[in-house]
């Protein structure tokens, strides 16, 4: 069997050290896209948690709603007059609002957002949660997110332990005396870019823990729940019509897609991350034009030569595509590798859901292959200028 090495591997395998050195500058550049993608996702998928995490068809918030993190109150009783409308089956109203809360062993206050809503109502899709809402129905009592941040103190791990009678002091922000609730479950719901921790309470003990910043009448979600078989779609278009333009209403894709938008383009962070992985595919353009171009200059000779005998410049050219392709390839491998460590060790840091996604593998891919092939197609113009008779 006669079995033919292509030129371009030969090339580049020729120069090992050089050769292993091109593939790790890639395989970094792979990285860094694999890392701003996982950082960007963990922020987008953070920040709707709660959103993903709520039953109904419809929500209604504020007209000045920028985001759950921002406290953009409005009056219960639009919610109450969306209940008249035909397909619309039940509402539930939510209040959302950060406080303090004082780690039980240091003493240390770290804000917590603290979600309350009647536990009468299914309003979260979280198992835990639909497991403790009779726990919820007594005063006084809350669920703990599990995944929130170190610094908050043992909670979870002490209630794991069995001390199902742990008392939290929390606070309102700029309150000197602080509201005790005692620790009645957990829950998986995790932190993100805007927030340390989660709780759940009651609605009633939600606004004994805020009695002076949190009138009853002020919600900040309106949860709308539609009748089977009802278009979502005609119930949105006649509460947009006649509800006052002092609440907007969105379906759920619409809810969550608001509320990426505002991350990405309204935050600092959106903004760092679009921007780092601009300049990864950039400086990825650069680092790997460089190799090619140098590994060109190197085997100038070799190229005239080629010429010389009746090789044409497609053929040629063709070579060093195929060393981008390859270049792209063994990059990706170790890249992805060490991606995968990478995101596990930073998930478990930051207790942010930052995980390879198969969109994600794929399109770094794709990107590694583009950019090594751009910066061929930037190279070759030396290429193109070999001539056998300045070399000869």
């Amino acid at each position: 069997m006669n079995f033919k090495i292509p030129l371009a591997w030969l090339q580049l395998a020729q120069q090992k050290v050089r050769f292993l050195v091109a593939i790790a500058g890639i395989a970094f550049i792979v990285l860094l896209m694999f890392v701003q993608l996982g950082f960007q996702d963990a922020l987008y998928s953070s920040a709707t948690a709660v959103h993903q995490s709520l039953r109904g068809n419809l929500f209604l918030v504020s007209s000045q709603y920028k985001s759950l993190t921002s406290n953009q109150s409005f009056s219960r009783t639009r919610l109450y007059q969306a209940l008249g409308f035909d397909g619309v089956e039940s509402v539930s109203p939510m209040y959302l609002q950060f406080a303090k809360l004082k780690n039980p062993v240091t003493g240390e206050k770290y804000s917590i957002y603290v979600i309350g809503f009647d536990p009468g109502r299914h309003v979260m899709d979280i198992p835990e949660v639909e497991q403790n809402l009779d726990k919820l129905k007594i005063p006084d009592v809350m669920l703990f997110d599990r995944n929130s941040r170190p610094e908050f103190g043992p909670i979870a791990a002490n209630f794991d332990k069995g001390d199902t009678e742990q008392t939290i002091e929390i606070f309102p922000f700029d309150a000197p005396f602080g509201y005790r609730v005692r620790v009645g479950g957990l829950f998986s719901l995790g932190p993100s870019f805007g927030v340390d921790g989660n709780l759940i309470v009651s609605d009633s003990t939600f606004l004994r823990i805020n009695p002076n910043t949190r009138p009853a009448e002020k919600i900040d979600i309106g949860v709308i729940t539609l009748k089977s078989g009802v278009d979502a779609n005609k119930v949105l278009k006649n509460l947009k019509t006649s509800l006052p333009n002092d609440v907007q209403v969105f379906t759920r894709q619409e809810f969550i897609n608001f509320e990426k938008q505002y991350w990405s383009d309204r935050t600092p962070i959106g903004f760092i991350l679009n921007l780092m992985l601009t300049m990864a595919s950039v400086v990825g353009v650069v680092i790997v034009y460089q190799i090619l171009y140098s590994n060109i200059a190197t085997q100038f000779v070799a190229y005239a030569t080629l010429k010389a005998i009746g090789y044409a410049n497609n053929y040629l050219l063709n070579v060093v595509f195929q060393q981008a392709l390859i270049l792209a390839l063994l990059s990706y491998i170790p890249g992805f590798i060490v991606s995968i460590a990478l995101y596990d060790f930073a998930m478990k840091a930051t207790k942010l859901p930052i995980v390879m996604t198969a969109n994600n593998a794929v399109l770094v891919f794709i990107s590694a292959v583009l950019i090594c092939i751009t910066s061929g197609a930037l190279a070759i113009n030396k290429l193109r200028s070999a001539d056998p008779a300045d070399i000869f």
